[in-house]
């Protein structure tokens, strides 16, 4: 078993945790979150995404929340892209990196983005391949490897086939998702299994929602295999629009505590993240849903 000495991680919360939120949401706000990120630590963020405004509204700003960054050098920022029109709106904000979603399971595919697994990877390969022409990064990610609420249990042959199917359209970098958190260890362990089948150690990346309190145990599976780099999200937002019940992606505190504790390096001042949280979560009316966060804020108040 070793460990990795660093892990990079990747917050979602600007994009994956606020997308849906009923309450509309300032793009000053967003801009205000990322800008905490970046001061906190974190290289590489996921800003927004450049849908239909009529299926995720929250994300309606993407334009002016892109124009709006003061971007730094060493920051990666990333935009979802569902479809070739989704792109060539996002390529005129500059991203650094975007990000096509395809699904372990058929029925989540129609669900989530009303067409089939096949269909939805005809859909990316222009949106890949202009991309690529334009210098741009491209990561996918791969939702409902574990299980799925239409479905149930997904097999990790699912997982190895859609892999393989963003590979062959030259996606770089592939995020294996928990959508529904689901997942506990062994299993998760045999979906990233599946997709290194397909992908290196170094292009591959963990997604793992906190349903039902696993998110952590899975982090820490994974990292048992090498894998080094997690999707999370400040103040544990988010869930998914398309599986009911999903709660929050796990939070980053939590993530970047569990992996300070265990001596690998994230780069990332957590003081700094929690008071990220704590910006957000005001603004949403709630505490952060992070078990850090609360800790140290109770620390704070003592």
């Amino acid at each position: 078993m070793t460990l990795p000495s660093r892990v990079k991680l990747v917050d979602v919360g600007p994009r994956d945790g606020l997308q849906n939120e009923k309450q509309a949401l300032s793009a000053e706000l967003k801009i205000g979150l990322v800008h905490r990120l970046q001061d906190a630590g974190l290289k590489h963020i996921e800003v927004t995404s450049f849908v239909s405004p009529k299926w995720v509204p929250q994300m309606g700003d993407n334009a002016e929340v892109m124009a709006g960054l003061q971007r730094r050098d060493d920051v990666r920022y990333a935009v979802l892209t569902p479809n070739l029109k989704g792109y060539e709106a996002a390529v005129l904000s500059r991203p650094d990196e975007v990000v096509v979603f395809g699904a372990a399971s058929e029925a989540f595919s129609q669900k989530n983005i009303n067409c089939s697994i096949a269909e939805s990877i005809e859909r990316f390969a222009p949106v890949v391949s202009a991309a690529l022409a334009a210098g741009i990064a491209v990561r996918g990610a791969i939702s409902c490897t574990v299980g799925c609420p239409y479905e149930g249990d997904i097999a990790p042959e699912r997982v190895t086939l859609v892999a393989r199917l963003m590979k062959d359209i030259g996606v770089q970098h592939i995020g294996v998702a928990d959508t529904i958190g689901v997942g506990t260890p062994r299993k998760v362990q045999r979906a990233m299994e599946a997709a290194l089948q397909v992908y290196a150690l170094d292009e591959v990346s963990g997604h793992f929602h906190d349903t039902y309190g696993q998110a952590l145990a899975n982090t820490l599976a994974t990292l048992e295999m090498g894998v080094w780099q997690y999707d999370t999200s400040v103040a544990g937002l988010g869930g998914c629009p398309y599986a009911k019940g999903a709660t929050g992606n796990v939070a980053t505190e939590d993530v970047v505590y569990m992996l300070h504790g265990m001596g690998i390096e994230t780069g990332i001042d957590l003081d700094r993240l929690i008071d990220a949280g704590v910006y957000i979560s005001q603004a949403l009316g709630r505490q952060p849903n992070s078990r850090a966060a609360t800790a140290v804020l109770n620390k704070r108040l003592g």
